[in-house]
């Protein structure tokens, strides 16, 4: 914006020091003005050593190695880099045959002044554009007249101008607030990274003390004496299984009586059905499947059929489906009184100790233990259902609190590796990430991710297809033509978005996109070529990048 106001400010001030002075030779713009004040001698800008008479200045003939006695013709246009090689008859060999001006100046009086370039002038070719004054075409070569439409002009640029700084004031202020947002979760992000070193520090405590705590009861369980699963022997052991068994069955009995009763009321319910059709079918109907199925029932209702069942027998079956706790038919506490065994000897030896060396006895032949399975005296046990719930637990929470922690560790990472990712000048990116933009274009829909993918559908149907994952932020420079509505890339270094590695073109590259960012008031797509096979470019309007270019500066005064 301040690149706009001082452009208009040196306009101004041009034309007020262009009103004081004397007048110019024709084309001479104000800053080399000082080349021409001389009245009686002219001496070419980069050759001074050559002096020519001020009647050859404008005389349609270069006279100057460096084309300065022509500001306002276009005989010394050759010397242009825009021009072909032309056999130059000036013979001084320390003769500098650069052009010394930038053109022929037009003074655009009522909008801002400009150069054209020699091989303009005169070429019979209103160059508006440039010379809104007509003055290049001075000769009229041709007939052709140039009318001044600079007031015209001027007043379209001035409006379009004013609208162009009201948008770079709108993109400027998102963009401001853009850099809040990203400013507000990096600091999300520090702050969670300054929690997770409290709790990971937290969590390592209590791993460690888990360990601890689990080779205490590894310890323990290896000095702990075992006792036989079954109560009183083998006998006991048979005895459980009887019962289990016993109750396996009892409940598939209740599950298979129901089962039954099932059945037989929807058989009831369908020989109702059938009856009754019977009953009230007409016989005079001809219809030989009818017939057949009356046919059917009768013969069916004429067999014997045998008795499902009766009062009795479910008296029984209720009887038999009774838990033994509820009848007196087996009583399985007779059977199941504890027989002492040889361990249960060894248990009782401490009952005959004193209580106060009871427990000093039992912790030494317990460490005992230990000391003879440590050092391969003595077998510990390994049968794994033997295992306490104690030992167990311990183990459990041992394994939950380090995937705590690792779950913990993890997540840190993350965070600290987000925190060292490129998300463009001031984090501005990071605002948008994972935010989506769309553009209808023709045959396809086309889709940017900020930072995360683009996408192709057709709108025939069928999934998406990738054109490509982020990379990285990079920079490229651009010279395009600013359209009028201000939605184009224009020229300079501009920041870019490289997408690649995505599906697979068939017979060709995975697909790409190089994503080319300009100053606009919103985010949207503008443009999307194909500029190799399934190598893509989109340019795309964003606030995120006003006042920034590929390199941080501030960008050219062609943004937005």
């Amino acid at each position: 914006m301040r690149s706009i106001e001082c452009g208009l400010w040196l306009a101004t001030a041009a034309r007020a020091v262009l009103a004081a002075e004397p007048s110019r030779p024709r084309g001479v713009g104000p800053e080399h003005a000082k080349f021409y004040k001389a009245s009686d001698t002219f001496t070419c800008i980069s050759n001074p050593s050559i002096a020519l008479p001020p009647s050859q200045i404008n005389d349609d003939y270069c006279d100057c190695p460096d084309g300065s006695d022509e500001p306002g013709t276009s005989a010394c246009s050759y010397l242009s880099d825009l021009s072909p090689s032309y056999p130059s008859d000036i013979s001084s060999d320390n003769a500098s045959r650069s052009i010394a001006l930038p053109g022929f100046y037009c003074k655009n009086k009522g909008h801002q002044p400009s150069y054209v370039p020699f091989l303009s002038v005169n070429d019979g070719v209103c160059d508006y554009d440039l010379c809104c004054d007509g003055s290049d075409e001075w000769a009229q070569v041709g007939g052709v007249k140039c009318q001044d439409k600079c007031n015209e002009i001027g007043k379209a640029w001035r409006k379009q101008e004013e609208q162009r700084i009201k948008s770079l004031g709108i993109a400027g202020k998102k963009r401001r607030e853009l850099v809040a947002e990203a400013g507000r979760l990096r600091k999300q992000v520090e702050d969670r990274i300054h929690t997770l070193g409290t709790e990971i520090q937290g969590a390592a405590l209590k791993v460690k003390s888990l360990e601890t705590a689990l080779a205490d009861a590894e310890r323990q369980e290896r000095g702990k004496i075992v006792k036989s699963a079954g109560k009183g022997g083998k006998i006991g052991t048979l005895i459980q299984m009887a019962k289990d068994r016993i109750e396996e069955l009892r409940e598939s009995l209740v599950e298979i009586r129901g089962q039954r009763d099932t059945a037989t009321a929807r058989l009831t319910e369908l020989e109702g059905l059938l009856r009754l059709f019977h009953t009230e079918y007409n016989p005079n109907f001809n219809d030989e499947g009818v017939k057949r199925a009356v046919r059917s029932w009768e013969e069916y209702e004429a067999r014997d059929k045998p008795a499902i069942g009766g009062a009795a027998h479910d008296r029984d079956l209720d009887e038999i489906s009774k838990p033994d706790s509820e009848t007196d038919v087996i009583k399985w506490s007779n059977w199941e009184e504890k027989e002492e065994s040889d361990v249960d000897v060894l248990y009782k030896i401490e009952e005959y100790l004193p209580v106060a060396v009871r427990g000093w006895v039992d912790q030494k032949l317990r460490d005992l233990r230990v000391l003879l399975i440590e050092n391969g005296i003595l077998a510990a046990s390994t049968d794994p259902g033997s295992e306490s719930k104690g030992l167990t637990d311990a183990r459990n929470a041992l394994q939950a609190a380090q995937d705590t922690e690792n779950s913990l560790r993890n997540e840190l990472t993350g965070h600290q590796d987000d925190l060292n990712k490129d998300f463009g000048a001031d984090d501005v990116f990071r605002a948008l990430k994972g935010q989506c933009i769309s553009k209808d274009s023709g045959e396809y829909n086309y889709e940017l991710c900020w930072l995360d993918r683009t996408t192709q559908k057709s709108k025939k149907g069928g999934s998406h297809t990738g054109m490509g994952n982020f990379v990285r932020i990079d920079s490229v420079t651009v010279d395009d033509d600013l359209p009028p509505d201000g939605k184009g890339l224009g020229s300079g270094v501009r920041v870019a978005l490289r997408y690649e590695n995505g599906q697979h073109c068939w017979n060709g590259p995975n697909r790409s996109t190089l994503v080319v960012l300009a100053c606009a008031e919103q985010d949207e797509v503008w443009k999307i070529t194909e500029e190799e096979k399934c190598v893509y470019r989109m340019e795309v309007g964003t606030p995120a990048v006003c006042d920034v270019q590929g390199n941080g500066k501030g960008a050219g005064k062609d943004e937005l």
